[in-house]
């Protein structure tokens, strides 16, 4: 092996080395931006949520109806209202796949959120929720290119999942979305959010 040889081998490892470490800086990037959503969106501060998003980012929550573009998206946050006291809002997320795409521009990532909501004296919630997003690397920074949230399940604190479950959460009367969700079916029936990513194992989709 000559020493030129040698050289453009060490190159190429090193490119190799630096695309992983570039990798594993967006993983987390990305893992910590979802989840500073989920912080920000527990105490509404609903500013902060809206410059999460790309300037003409998408939001889809449950079958609230899509809404593009920060301003939109701001507008939709605002509409919930500000913090109360006695209100809790939790959206806890975990359970993160993130794919990011080999010229490190856009990503996808799949999470779960598991919510607490309810209001002291009044109603308490236990709900669940899949994200299948799409990230995009805008002025340097992740940001969310479109958040869709799929609705698990909401039931009741007080009866649990093996009793009650509320039916799938629609567009406000007041506040009507830029388009329409598609409806689709909730707990107690079963329906699988489309996976962004093949099994990691055997390749299929």
């Amino acid at each position: 092996m000559t020493i030129e040889t040698e050289i453009q081998e060490l190159k190429e490892r090193l490119a190799t080395v630096e695309r992983r470490a570039r990798a594993a800086e967006d993983y987390v990037a990305i893992s910590n931006l979802q989840r500073t959503y989920g912080y920000y969106v527990d105490k509404s501060q609903w500013d902060q949520v809206a410059d999460l998003f790309a300037r003409d980012g998408v939001l889809e929550i449950n079958a609230r109806g899509k809404f593009f573009g920060q301003d939109r998206i701001r507008e939709y946050m605002h509409h919930f209202g500000p913090a109360e006291p006695g209100v809790l809002m939790n959206h806890i997320q975990i359970q993160p796949v993130i794919t990011i795409d080999p010229d490190g521009m856009v990503a996808r990532g799949r999470f779960r959120a598991l919510m607490q909501v309810g209001r002291m004296g009044g109603e308490g919630l236990w709900g669940d929720a899949i994200y299948e997003n799409r990230y995009v690397r805008e002025d340097g920074l992740w940001k969310i290119a479109s958040l869709r949230a799929y609705q698990s399940f909401y039931v009741p604190f007080d009866k649990g999942w093996a009793k009650e479950a509320l039916p799938l959460m629609t567009d406000f009367d007041d506040f009507p979305p830029d388009e329409p969700t598609e409806s689709y079916p909730v707990y107690p029936d079963i329906f699988v959010p489309p996976y962004h990513y093949a099994n990691p194992v055997s390749g299929r989709k």
